[in-house]
């Protein structure tokens, strides 16, 4: 039994058939947009990381949420979105009851705002 606080070891068959994916590559963005739909194995387990590396713009925000779908054209929240994102700064979420498909929907406001960000997203069957 693990000690408190101890986190389960992942099962060593997890681990080697997990399988990472870019959902949306580093670059500097100025404007709201959904990115492509990634075609991903239906899974019990995604973690997600949200990499804002750069931020400018006069009171600048970047809101980022995953949806998914079934097929690949009627779409849903994915859990929560990342807290907004106003700087450079990381945040890693884990999400469970993936479907199919994912994409990326990133909401930025400000004046003259630009942020540069990735979302990678690692699953597990």
């Amino acid at each position: 039994m693990p000690l408190p606080n101890q986190l389960d070891p992942v099962p060593v068959q997890d681990a080697i058939n997990a399988k990472s994916y870019e959902l949306l590559a580093t670059a500097a963005r100025t404007a709201t947009f959904n990115g492509a739909t990634v075609e991903i194995p239906v899974g019990r387990e995604l973690i997600a990381t949200l990499d804002v590396t750069a931020a400018s713009g006069t009171t600048p925000t970047l809101d980022v949420k995953l949806q998914h779908s079934p097929d690949g054209a009627i779409w849903s929240d994915l859990g929560t979105a990342f807290a907004q994102k106003v700087a450079a700064g990381t945040e890693v979420k884990t999400f469970t009851g993936i479907h199919g498909f994912l994409r990326v929907v990133s909401t930025i406001g400000g004046t003259t705002p630009s942020f540069t960000y990735s979302v990678y997203a690692t699953g597990r069957p």
